[in-house]
């Protein structure tokens, strides 16, 4: 059991997941589609969501901050959010207390639990 649970020698997962970010994103050129972290702070954000979604994009939308300071504004912002995305057929869903899964038209999220 000590094995299982001892530190791999020669890789050290701290360091490796604190450089994920910083792969050259030139590789995924040829990528059809993205899948894009975005932070909802303000009604400016609103748009780059949904502009990313009409691209065919994918966006994993970060709310905590926006939670924690105003939830009237929170509801206000998804809201449209959840309209203009609905619009272009896409799909949105919270994920988690702090994310929401937005996708573009033909691509949609499964919100029963199994």
């Amino acid at each position: 059991m000590e094995n299982v649970f001892k530190k791999s020698e020669g890789i050290d997962i701290e360091d490796f997941l604190n450089n994920l970010d910083s792969q050259e994103e030139d590789l995924y050129e040829d990528a059809d589609a993205f899948v894009k972290p975005l932070s909802l702070v303000g009604d400016e954000d609103v748009e780059l969501v949904v502009k990313e979604a009409k691209d065919g994009n994918i966006v994993l939308l970060n709310i905590s901050d926006l939670s924690k300071r105003n939830a009237m504004k929170l509801k206000q912002l998804i809201g449209m959010v959840r309209d203009s995305v609905l619009e272009i057929n896409g799909d949105i869903a919270r994920i988690s207390e702090d994310r929401v899964l937005i996708t573009p038209s033909k691509v949609k999220i499964l919100k029963a639990r199994r």
